[in-house]
């Protein structure tokens, strides 16, 4: 069984805005934020002075134009005295920030115990810097509104939660050696993730491996894909490809993928060695 949701344009990011579900929850957010400002007798201007927020960005939030932060939700919640109301929106509104085809991912993600991730273009959005990811969205092609970028970049950097979330969950990267030495950004964006990912790979439950360009046995060439396992125990797969990414459930196709995850793990660097990789890169 696969669950195929549409367009990839890498790691789950999207250059256009909320899909349609995403502007369904960002117009019921907007609608009771709204509603609440009414009630408590503010305008927009004054709202917005209370939040740190101009008039402008208040009626976008409201009429569902942009995705609002989820530190503007818990203020707007208690400035408003929505008593939860509108806080228990925040999850639903924060998915709208990705495409469509990404929702689900990102939720299984977002809730797994354990996530295994091969990369071959860039460095996985779970473990960019801020630098990194901006450097990405910047790069995209058509080119991606100033907005835009900044609302993917706080998504993108939002996702990184789970690494630290308690009870830790294990996470796996085995990362091509060609996607470390491609100085997205520039050399001083490039130095930063390096030193993003000696700080990841020193993480009880993080492992980071570098599959070197010299290896003459690979078992990733078909692409990119990452494993998940759930709390209940199921195993997932999730594929992006040229116009079509999809989460695969059937047991075949996740044991094939598993696989060749199992090989490329046994076929690259160590974790330690790979540590010791980068650090001869930053040298």
């Amino acid at each position: 069984m696969t669950v195929e949701d549409g367009q990839r344009y890498g790691d789950g990011e999207s250059p256009s805005g909320p899909g349609e579900q995403g502007a369904g929850i960002l117009g019921v957010f907007g609608r009771q934020l709204k509603r609440f400002r009414e009630w408590a007798e503010h305008d927009r201007a004054a709202f917005g002075a209370m939040t740190g927020y101009s008039a402008s960005t208040i009626a976008s939030y409201e009429q569902g134009r942009r995705v609002p932060p989820p530190r503007f939700i818990e203020m707007a919640d208690e400035l408003l005295g929505a008593r939860g109301v509108l806080t228990e929106m925040k999850e639903e509104v924060a998915r709208a920030q990705f495409p469509p085809f990404f929702r689900d991912a990102a939720r299984l993600e977002a809730e797994a115990v354990e996530l295994h991730v091969y990369d071959t273009h860039v460095v996985n959005g779970l473990l960019q810097t801020e630098e990194y990811a901006r450097a990405v969205f910047t790069m995209r092609r058509p080119i991606l509104s100033e907005e835009i970028i900044e609302e993917r970049v706080v998504a993108r950097l939002a996702r990184q939660d789970v690494l630290v979330r308690k009870p830790l969950s294990t996470f796996s990267f085995v990362i091509e050696e060609s996607v470390l030495t491609r100085p997205v950004g520039g050399r001083g964006v490039t130095r930063g993730q390096w030193e993003q990912l000696l700080l990841c790979g020193q993480q009880r439950n993080v492992d980071i491996q570098v599959m070197p360009n010299a290896r003459e046995e690979h078992a990733g060439l078909a692409g990119p894909f990452t494993l998940i396992e759930t709390k209940e125990g199921r195993r997932i797969a999730y594929v992006e490809a040229y116009k079509h990414s999809r989460l695969y459930t059937d047991r075949g196709t996740v044991r094939q993928l598993e696989e060749q995850y199992g090989l490329l793990r046994a076929q690259a660097l160590t974790p330690r060695e790979s540590l010791a990789f980068i650090v001869k890169l930053l040298e």
